[in-house]
């Protein structure tokens, strides 16, 4: 009997075996359909194209509205494109109270105001089997049809930008839903800065700031597995290696702390906020010019290298993360305990 797969993504064999091979009837329109790392599909409309993006929240309670907003609209961003409607789907615990309904959407209302964004339709219900909600959200923006950034677009001498820092969405989570154990740990200040993190959850000023400079070549969003999964992906996608330093990766002190308690790896915990951009080296400075100029912090951790290098992050203590092999998102680890 095969091994049961374990929690979250799909090992990206396993994508291909039984996913990607699947996609129904072919379409000459789809400039760019769903492949390892890649954030959106992007379709055909003549001289503009839509470009599409789902995803669900599954491991967060507390705040599921406002991330299921940001996380999927992020991933428009990437592609360079300002999101403009979503979808949303409620799937809704037995037990569940118009008071939690109220709140969830309340949340969606408030987090698509502020990103310009209207909610166009979706689906709600009452789901047997489930023990918490879960949301998951489309997201559409349109582009003039060639103008927008891929995953795989990173080429080698790139030089590797990351935004804001590590671990952004898993510390708001963790702060949130391990609330009352953290604070005897890390004390009720650090918590309450690490609850905020969750309005740094949106990457597409990030995104848009540095297309607007030039030299972009690649964006991705860094959710499950972190920063490192993020990387690793960027590599897959554009067939290249990419070595990265820890000591660069900027990680917000709470961030450290929450990771600390918990025994988990920030590089390895999903980062949603923390922007990866590929870009030419004579851009790179330009770009963080721009982003600091908007008031989001940003730092060079690496470079695109040839594919024979590897793909691997130097740790602080010498030593590699090997990227070559499915990250392990530690998010899940941490709400075990």
């Amino acid at each position: 009997m095969p091994n049961p797969l374990r929690v979250g993504k799909l090992d990206p064999n396993v994508l291909r075996q039984m996913v990607l091979n699947r996609l129904g009837a072919p379409d000459p329109r789809i400039v760019l359909g769903p492949n390892i790392g890649e954030d959106a599909t992007v379709i055909n409309f003549g001289d503009r194209a839509l470009v599409v993006h789902s995803d669900p929240i599954t491991g967060a309670v507390e705040n599921i509205g406002w991330l299921a907003v940001n996380v999927c609209t992020n991933d428009i961003a990437t592609r360079g494109v300002r999101p403009q409607w979503i979808l949303t789907v409620l799937l809704l615990p037995m037990g569940v109270n118009p008071a939690q309904i109220k709140n969830i959407t309340t949340q969606i209302d408030e987090a698509a105001k502020e990103l310009g964004v209207a909610v166009v339709g979706g689906h709600s219900e009452v789901t047997p089997g489930i023990d918490r909600p879960i949301l998951i959200t489309t997201a559409l923006g349109e582009t003039p049809r060639e103008k927008f950034v891929r995953t795989s677009g990173a080429k080698i001498g790139d030089i590797i930008i990351v935004t804001k820092g590590a671990a952004i969405e898993g510390t708001a989570i963790l702060s949130l839903q391990l609330s009352s154990l953290l604070q005897t740990k890390i004390g009720k200040k650090t918590l309450e800065k690490a609850k905020q993190l969750i309005k740094k959850i949106s990457v597409l000023k990030d995104a848009l700031t540095a297309v607007e400079v030039g030299g972009v070549h690649a964006m991705h969003d860094a959710t499950e597995g972190g920063v490192a999964g993020g990387l690793q992906e960027i590599a897959w996608a554009s067939n290249v290696g990419i070595i990265a330093y820890e000591n660069k990766v900027p990680i917000y002190e709470e961030t450290e702390a929450i990771c600390r308690v918990l025994k988990i790896d920030p590089l390895k915990t999903i980062s949603s906020g923390a922007l990866i951009i590929a870009a030419r080296q004579k851009e790179a400075a330009k770009i963080l010019m721009a982003l600091r100029d908007k008031g989001i912090h940003a730092t060079i951790v690496g470079r695109v290298v040839d594919k024979k290098k590897g793909i691997y992050i130097v740790r602080k203590d010498g030593t590699r993360l090997d990227l070559s092999k499915p990250v392990k998102e530690e998010l899940w680890k941490a709400l075990k305990k």
